[in-house]
């Protein structure tokens, strides 16, 4: 009765583009932080941990069951993104991270 639509590159562009907003805006502030070591360790497992993976490292912030199942939910848009575009979006939030924590 309900077929499943694949999404279209337009829509994971404007994820991408949302996660790095985000990113930014979390990252460089005018306050003078670092960037918190979970948060990246976390980064890192959105792009590339398997699912699986990625939904326990999140239990360690203690968050809503809502907000796992919102945050797998657009892991598994990520997924789907061609490797090369995922590494280009990742590299970006690195360079982010790292002029933050400079």
């Amino acid at each position: 009765m309900f077929v499943k639509a694949e999404p279209k590159a337009t829509s994971t562009m404007r994820l991408s583009l949302c996660v790095l907003l985000v990113t930014l805006a979390l990252c460089c502030y005018e306050a003078n932080a670092r960037v918190c070591p979970a948060y990246v360790s976390e980064l890192r497992g959105f792009f590339w941990a398997p699912v699986e993976l990625y939904n326990i490292s999140l239990l360690r912030f203690f968050p809503p069951r809502e907000a796992v199942e919102a945050k797998i939910n657009v892991k598994h848009c990520i997924d789907l993104m061609p490797f090369q575009d995922r590494q280009k979006v990742f590299n970006v939030l690195n360079d982010i991270v790292s002029q933050c924590n400079n």
